[in-house]
């Protein structure tokens, strides 16, 4: 091994990664995140908080990851100096394993700064089918659901199972939970698609080989909120006199509004209350819930087409063969392993990453 040129090589990687990931910016946040967090009434509103809580220990958290790496690295080139100056061999081999653990520390969070896209910063929502193959892809689906909760237990992500439904012989018919994690759904994403087990199955008592198929589908999480803020310069209030049924009041003054929300060209009325005041509130709160629901129906659609290019780039993505020998392969970026039982067992970063380089690489060639 070349030190110099290594010690070289990962510096100048670091240095690409540390102004990806915007430290100077990081820490501004971090003050501006401790400062939220410190205000006595924050947990006066739930939500808010657990949201400030969060991004404060993802922040904390990657501004640890980068300072680390570089304080390793220092540390490493001052032990390798020291080693070829006494020329101790025992200080050379440990310079020489910290480097390759530098190494493997530096490919994971180059990983991360490939996650750029709109909704790779969210969390992720998972929902995994057991499909083709009866009783042995339902027990395939519920070693799935092991392997992703392994996965996240081993990298301190919070998990909320949502919904399972189980299956009447084993395993589970579909199961769906939450990884609360920033970056979840960027990491996870490249898992979508159609997983395939090979294997001598439990279940047949002749003991024939059997294949079965699991579906995995990823979603970011949708973030909204039961208000919508419309800014005054997007409507237009027109107020005229209320006709139809009434009493005096109502039909006499110039009370009904009439709401146009200018973005959209949606229009709102209100002629039923005696006061201007109450009927452009109760108009402004009908604006606000059908703006609500044209929100909610563009982040259905962009979930459906993230649910369409995940598709695109994972159906028969990964096959898992315990029979007639052991091995789990990636079929798009061919990465595969050994040993199936530490990837059931949640082993799989190896596969998320050359599935995160994979997707680039693809982004990147089809832009260009």
């Amino acid at each position: 091994m070349d030190v110099p040129a290594e010690l070289k090589e990962l510096s100048a990687t670091l240095t690409s990664i540390e102004a990806v990931v915007d430290l100077p910016s990081l820490h501004r946040e971090l003050d501006d995140l401790e400062k939220q967090a410190s205000v006595p009434d924050l947990w006066d509103d739930l939500e808010h908080a657990q949201q400030v809580n969060s991004r404060l220990s993802f922040v904390q958290g990657e501004i640890r990851r980068v300072e680390d790496l570089r304080r390793r690295l220092d540390d490493t080139q001052t032990l390798w100096g020291l080693a070829e100056e006494m020329d101790d061999a025992d200080s050379r081999a440990e310079a020489e394993s910290e480097i390759a653990g530098l190494r493997k520390s530096m490919d994971e969070l180059e990983v991360r700064t490939l996650l750029s896209g709109e909704y790779d910063a969210r969390e992720a929502l998972v929902t995994i089918r057991s499909e083709a193959g009866g009783v042995d892809a339902a027990d395939f689906a519920e070693m799935l659901l092991r392997m992703y909760l392994r996965w996240a237990e081993r990298h301190g992500y919070p998990v909320d199972v949502m919904d399972t439904s189980y299956a009447e012989e084993a395993g589970i018919k579909s199961a769906t939970f939450q990884v609360k994690a920033p970056y979840a759904y960027g990491t996870l994403s490249v898992e979508q698609g159609t997983h395939r087990l090979v294997r001598i199955s439990p279940f047949d008592n002749q003991g024939r080989r059997q294949t079965s198929f699991v579906g995995v589908e990823v979603l970011p999480v949708v973030e909204s909120s039961d208000h919508v803020e419309i800014p005054d310069d997007d409507i237009r209030v027109d107020v005229y006199r209320s006709s139809g049924k009434g009493g005096q009041g109502v039909n006499t003054t110039d009370s009904a509004v009439r709401i146009t929300h200018l973005p959209t060209g949606i229009v709102v009325t209100c002629q039923n209350e005696r006061s201007q005041i109450q009927n452009r509130a109760s108009a402004m709160a009908v604006l606000q819930a059908r703006l609500l629901e044209r929100r909610r129906e563009e982040q259905q659609s962009a979930m459906n087409a993230l649910k369409d290019a995940n598709n695109s780039w994972g159906n028969q993505m990964r096959s898992y063969v315990l029979h007639p020998y052991q091995m789990v392969k990636d079929l798009r970026t061919d990465y595969e392993v050994g040993n199936p039982q530490a990837v059931l067992d949640g082993e799989i970063d190896g596969f998320i990453e050359a599935g995160i380089r994979w997707r680039r690489s693809n982004e990147t060639a089809s832009a260009s």
